[in-house]
């Protein structure tokens, strides 16, 4: 069916950093094709649901969001289905759901604003091509940013865990050109950020050359960025063991800009497990690339990712999972209970199913224990003084939150500007947030 042409739209991101990277982009692509954002999904003529597949029944929840869009007068907004899930179930969407008008995959959506053309003109589309050129050149130039920015420097991953769909809706580890990382990145600063958080899906693993010529990695990436005037914060995330360098793990210890907290996901304790899973690592490597990062930077915040009930995992596989946790000391972590992705080796592991109950009991203990090690690390923050970079508003009045250098929300009663960093004495701590006060000067 044919539609009106948008005027306003809404873009409403799901899952991972990168795909909050990748809201903005679209945002920004709209906005230079002369629609303005709306504030809400009611509001807008057109709605982009950039998806993630990662979670489980990821697809049923897109369809029950697309039910949701009908309005009191059963009208709907032009639908864009984009990101994860659109690149996984294709053209399966709008056979399913009719009020679908464009799909757009997560390597093709600088097409965006051609393909709300044509859908505005009753024509197929659907783009879940992945070309061989980048889409970044054709994304127009960063604008104004928020004091904290993401910037994507690698996509797609090349290690094909058997539990995961990122190498199918992804694609294969592509690394972007030097030149256009630090292009963007003093474009960011231009616009007002003062730190920003490189993203892949394998961020460790972008290499390129520099200027020169010279293969460099990310710790060569990174000291580049550290020279940009007014750029306060590196930040990267997400890590992969296999490509924990010794460049990158020295640079934790030599840059000042780049923050103390390292996001390296373990997945399990267990060798068996981890070998089930295609991981390339094993509890006693990861083990000692911990406590070599703690050895060239003492205060390092470690944050992980963990799977719970994975096909065939037993007690002691389990067990082994809350070992290396003890062993970590984590000051964050993201845990969830395995679920079936279609199409990915682990999929077909039915024999080796952990019942569910079984799998829920695990994650409650895993849970509890690396809440326990949050609290810990929070409270040890305490009588502290740090650089605290606001971010935004806070719910009391006159209240600021911003992100401590461990990449703890921290709130205070300011009327400091967002965009600035103050010193700031932790006074409190919670589970997950810290209270602070504006650090008062020493008398002369």
């Amino acid at each position: 069916m044919s539609r009106t042409d948008p005027k306003s739209y809404f873009v409403k991101s799901f899952g991972c950093q990168m795909n909050v990277y990748d809201g903005e982009r679209m945002a920004e692509l709209l906005d230079a094709k002369g629609l303005s954002p709306a504030d809400d999904a009611d509001a807008a003529d057109l709605v982009v649901l950039n998806t993630c597949h990662i979670r489980e029944k990821a697809a049923e929840k897109v369809y029950s969001d697309i039910g949701r869009m009908r309005r009191d007068d059963g009208s709907t907004p032009m639908i864009a289905v984009a990101g994860c899930v659109a690149q996984a179930e294709g053209a399966e969407i709008p056979r399913r759901a009719r009020e679908v008008d464009i799909v757009v995959g997560p390597q093709a959506y600088h097409n965006l604003p051609e393909l709300v053309a044509k859908a505005a003109r009753g024509e197929n589309a659907l783009d879940t091509d992945m070309p061989a050129d980048s889409k970044f050149g054709a994304l127009p130039k960063r604008a104004k940013q928020a004091p904290s920015a993401f910037l994507t420097v690698q996509e797609g991953c090349d290690k094909f865990c058997t539990y995961c769909v990122v190498p199918y809706t992804r694609g294969a580890e592509i690394s972007r050109p030097w030149a256009a990382i630090v292009d963007e990145a003093k474009a960011l600063v231009d616009a007002g950020a003062k730190e920003i958080t490189l993203l892949g899906q394998n961020v460790n693993a972008w290499a390129a050359e520099d200027a020169s010529g010279t293969m460099q990695g990310l710790d060569g990436l990174i000291r580049a960025l550290d020279g940009i005037t007014g750029l306060e914060r590196i930040r990267y995330t997400t890590s992969h063991p296999n490509d924990m360098t010794d460049g990158l793990i020295a640079a934790h210890a030599e840059v000042e800009t780049l923050m103390p907290y390292l996001h390296l996901p373990v997945q399990s304790g267990s060798d068996p497990i981890l070998k089930a899973m295609n991981r390339s690592h094993s509890a006693e490597s990861y083990l000692k690339i911990i406590e070599r990062m703690r050895a060239a930077r003492p205060d390092i915040a470690i944050s992980g990712d963990f799977i719970v009930g994975f096909p065939g995992e037993s007690d002691s596989d389990f067990e082994a999972t809350l070992d290396i946790v003890r062993a970590t000391n984590y000051s964050q972590a993201f845990s969830f209970k395995y679920s079936a992705r279609p199409g990915t080796p682990a999929a077909e592991m039915t024999d080796d199913f952990i019942p569910a109950e079984l799998a829920d009991e695990r994650l409650q203990r895993l849970q509890a224990l690396l809440n326990e090690q949050q609290m810990a690390f929070n409270e040890q923050t305490v009588g502290m003084r740090t650089r605290l970079l606001l971010e935004r508003d806070g719910r009391k009045p006159g209240q600021r939150i911003g992100k401590s250098p461990w990449l703890q929300s921290v709130h205070l009663e300011t009327d400091a500007a967002i965009g600035t960093m103050v010193d700031v004495d932790i006074v409190s701590a919670g589970p997950k947030s810290l209270g602070g006060a504006l650090a008062r000067k020493e008398a002369a």
